[in-house]
């Protein structure tokens, strides 16, 4: 299998625990974005959207993490993710968590891929 997905950005715009990249999707048929972040030295990506309310996270566009650079935070309720696994960590998502977005690093560059939910929007 060699699908390398759709782009999103450079590897080396994503630093550990900094500002995050947005990219468009089509989740469910509507228009969204997908945002990809670092942590632990991994990247990983959720579709932009809060498990307590379906609003976007970033408080400023690719401004994810908390002020510790720990957790993903709403920016609207304070609701709080662990990078890892979406889950929710505190805050009024009670045991939500942010819809997975399948990436990976290959050559440099950061890529994603689609699934039965979230597709390209110029697909």
């Amino acid at each position: 299998m060699d699908n390398i997905g759709i782009p999103i950005c450079e590897s080396a715009k994503l630093e550990e625990g900094g500002k995050g990249v947005r990219f468009p999707v089509l989740a469910g048929g509507n228009a969204g974005t997908g945002f990809v972040v670092r942590y632990d030295k991994q990247v990983y990506a959720y579709l932009n959207r809060c498990a307590h309310v379906p609003i976007e996270l970033d408080w400023n566009e690719g401004e994810f993490f908390d002020s510790g650079g720990l957790y993903l935070m709403c920016s609207t309720h304070g609701a709080l993710y662990t990078p890892e696994d979406g889950r929710c960590a505190g805050g009024p998502c009670r045991g939500g968590r942010l819809r997975a977005i399948a990436v990976h690093e290959k050559n440099g560059q950061v890529f994603w891929e689609p699934d039965d939910y979230v597709k390209p929007i110029t697909a």
